[in-house]
């Protein structure tokens, strides 16, 4: 089963999709996310939010400040500035 995955920034809603992975840099470091994951609370730091879609195509988003969560499969990505880079 995939996560369902939606990145915002303050501005506007970048990306809603499924994923097989998200990475992510956080304030204590890089953390990724699969289905199953325990849930999660952590504050994002300035760096890339990496979101691998099922078919292996990836998703990339250079994000800074903000927060993201992990829960029932559904990882939710909010970002005080966010910017697709692919």
């Amino acid at each position: 089963m995939p996560l369902q995955v939606s990145l915002v920034s303050a501005e506007e809603e970048l990306w809603s999709g499924e994923a097989s992975l998200v990475v992510a840099r956080t304030v204590i470091g890089e953390i990724g996310f699969m289905a199953g994951h325990s849930p999660v609370l952590a504050l994002l730091a300035e760096g890339q939010v990496r979101i691998t879609r099922p078919d292996d195509t990836r998703v990339v988003a250079d994000a800074k400040d903000g927060f993201l969560s992990v829960e029932n499969d559904v990882v939710t990505i909010v970002a005080s500035t966010a910017a697709l880079v692919s």
